[in-house]
């Protein structure tokens, strides 16, 4: 079973759909705590960190073989709490494509919170690949509060259309997979990346690796 950590329930159809779509048959388990979001966003990623730990120990209780945690502000947070199962960040294996791309990149987002983790996650990968880059941020007013109150279609055109003003990249990175909408939306020739469909590829790679030797509180190995 892979667990889903969620800041909003409206990820969860989105992640249903996408387990459908192109994993049939994968047992999925969604933990949605929108004040994770909440508090991170007032306080800093690393005040929820024992709020975190608890959720995933929760999911490793209940069976969960890997967790993919769906929201960039806390991700790299969750990757780093101590859990008896591998947790990944969803826009993880986005930045690695990012920063194949090229070394121009531009990284929207609807809250602020999202730069700092994203663009550290970027540069992360790239020290990593062994390649330069240069991230430029820009925030998409507006869209966040449009995908709170449950309008995606409005958020999902506000982003498209910031996507669309960009031309000076090799990459434009959707930090929050809330965005993932809009990356049909546009008419732009640079490449759009969003998290939700290659995150839950990697955990749902990952969790089948470690299903057959990690149990719920019984790591094999750490």
């Amino acid at each position: 079973m892979l667990a889903l950590l969620h800041t909003s329930p409206l990820h969860v159809p989105v992640f249903d759909a996408l387990r459908d779509e192109h994993h049939p048959g994968l047992e999925l388990r969604h933990f949605v705590d929108e004040e994770l979001l909440t508090r991170a966003r007032r306080e800093g990623p690393e005040a929820v960190a024992d709020e975190l730990r608890a959720v995933l120990d929760t999911a490793v209780g209940e069976g969960a073989s890997a967790v993919l945690c769906t929201c960039s502000t806390i991700g790299g947070v969750a990757e780093a709490a101590a859990a008896a199962v591998p947790v990944l960040r969803s826009d993880r294996p986005m930045a690695g494509a990012a920063v194949a791309a090229g070394p121009r990149i531009v990284v929207l987002a609807t809250v602020e919170s999202t730069f700092g983790p994203t663009t550290s996650l970027i540069q992360e990968e790239a020290r990593r690949a062994g390649r330069a880059v240069r991230v430029r941020t820009r925030l998409v007013e507006g869209a966040w509060e449009r995908f709170g109150s449950g309008d995606t279609d409005g958020c999902a055109t506000l982003v498209a259309a910031a996507i669309d003003t960009v031309t000076d990249a090799d990459a434009i990175v959707l930090a929050q997979g809330s965005m993932a909408p809009a990356e049909h939306l546009t008419t732009t020739t640079v490449p759009v990346l969003s998290s939700p469909r290659p995150g839950l590829a990697a955990a749902a790679r990952i969790g089948k690796r470690q299903a057959p030797t990690w149990g719920p509180h019984r790591p094999t190995s750490g």
